[in-house]
This record gives C-alpha cells, structure tokens and sequence, in this order.
C-alpha cells in the first residue's frame, strides 16, 4: 500500500490543477473563401479543402 513519506502542503496540492486552461481552437482562413475554419478540416462554408472542392454544399434559402 502506497504511503506518502511527508505531508504535501496545500499550494502543492493545489498547484497540480493549475495547469489546466480552456484554449481557443485553432483557426486558420480558408484558402478559397477566406472564412475562418478549424485546421484540417472541410470547410463549411464552401466545401474545400486543400485547394480541392471535396463537397457539394446547398445554398441556403430564406423562407
């Protein structure tokens, strides 16, 4: 049974959760239609990616 050798303080406790952050994700522009988009993915706006238009994307109407 694992037995701690000396006590470990409060700020060291504590400090082993401090290195946790919410971090914005990665965005780059789409090469075709300059929109902001996440890395490595299709774009949403204009299907692309790579420079390779890879899906066909539906106009939106208005009602």
């Amino acid at each position: 049974m694992a037995v701690p050798k000396c006590k470990v303080s409060k700020s060291r406790r504590d400090s082993r959760a401090a290195n946790w952050k919410i971090e914005a994700p990665g965005l780059v522009e789409c090469p075709n239609c300059h929109e902001l988009i996440k890395s490595h993915r299709v774009c949403p706006n204009c299907g692309y990616y790579d420079k390779e238009k890879v899906v066909d994307i539906k106009e939106k109407t208005k009602d």
